[in-house]
């Protein structure tokens, strides 16, 4: 190589793995810092010797003696006592908190009502990167909800089993929130399948990050006939392709035996020897969940039947519903014993 095909790559590489490096740790010191200063003024606030007061004399302090110091305003300091006393009982969760931002941090504290609520988002961003306008955009759109009352039925005939370290694994979810497409009022499955594509990184934000796009109306060949896929990814995690059709109306049993024979084309012309079998999702504006039990029945399709929104669902609906289910299992749970 000589001196014009230089680029330098590994010089690159290694400032940027520093620099991160270098990032994370003064993160990681940064909310040890704040955990530090919420432990001091939770147990100062419940000495009866201090109570409320220290909060005050506490930002006089640091105002005086750390006036370039952001975030050491009355509302900061409770809020960094808000942080300590809600985790500081947890010992799988309190480290987790050091690995994502402040920002992300307080987004979580002020948008989740449980633990395990928090605990699913902090692993998430750990996870996928988020930036903030992600991490609020999964917020808002009740994603541990919609993760959690999602049976994932497709998953069970992958047999890639992803472990409890990569919790929350991926899953294919019962309900997608599509309010990001900008559709008209009567759309069709044509716009539906363009509007997707025009944001499609909004569109894998809601699949999952694990997913990358491979392509739409993809062209398979049988018996001299072409048939075309609505869209068609790749799912790292699962490694395998999955198949998604897109309907505009109620869910239709004949839905099922069409994908099937997408899926069996797939793995006999397109999967790899180290890939698992392909998976199909459904994609409808509605579904009648018997009428779906009694397609899928009979069937060992490793199919996903879901429906989409095009509006956020109300979290409070979501949340009820997931209370009601826990609420049937704990009283059956009880019953049996």
């Amino acid at each position: 190589m000589n001196e014009n095909e230089l680029n330098f790559s590994e010089i690159v590489k290694m400032i940027e793995t520093r620099r991160s490096n270098a990032y994370k740790k003064v993160n990681e010191e940064l909310i040890s810092l704040y955990w530090d200063f919420g432990k001091y003024i939770s147990e100062k606030v419940n000495d009866a010797n201090w109570g409320e007061k220290i909060v005050d004399k506490l930002v006089e302090f640091m105002k005086r003696e750390y006036p370039t110091m952001k975030g050491f305003n009355r509302a900061g300091i409770y809020r960094m006592k808000q942080f300590y006393e809600t985790y500081k009982d947890s010992e799988i969760v309190a480290p987790l908190v050091r690995q994502i931002s402040w920002s992300h941090n307080v987004m979580i504290l002020g948008a989740t009502n449980s633990i395990e609520e928090k605990e699913f988002y902090i692993r998430m961003c750990i996870k996928n990167n988020y930036s903030k306008r992600e991490l609020n955009r999964q917020l808002s759109s009740g994603y541990f909800y919609r993760y959690m009352l999602s049976d994932g039925k497709a998953n069970q005939s992958i047999a890639k089993v992803t472990g409890e370290e990569d919790y929350p694994n991926t899953k294919l979810l019962d309900t997608y929130s599509l309010e990001f497409l900008d559709l008209p009022r009567n759309y069709s499955e044509r716009d539906l399948k363009k509007s997707i594509i025009s944001n499609m990184k909004d569109f894998i934000l809601e699949i999952g990050k694990d997913f990358t796009f491979v392509g739409e109306e993809y062209r398979i060949q049988v018996g001299n006939q072409d048939f075309y896929i609505d869209l068609l990814c790749y799912n790292r995690t699962l490694s395998c392709l999955v198949a998604f059709e897109l309907k505009i109306g109620e869910f239709q049993p004949e839905y099922i035996s069409k994908m099937d024979f997408y899926l069996e084309a797939l793995d006999r012309q397109e999967k790899k020897e180290n890939e698992n079998p392909s998976v199909g999702v459904i994609l409808c504006s509605g579904k009648n969940e018997q009428v779906v039990e009694y397609a899928m029945s009979r069937s060992m399709s490793p199919t996903m039947v879901s429906q989409y929104s095009l509006k956020l669902i109300d979290k409070k609906i979501l949340e009820n519903k997931l209370r009601e289910i826990a609420n049937i299992v704990e009283n059956n749970e009880e019953e049996n014993e």
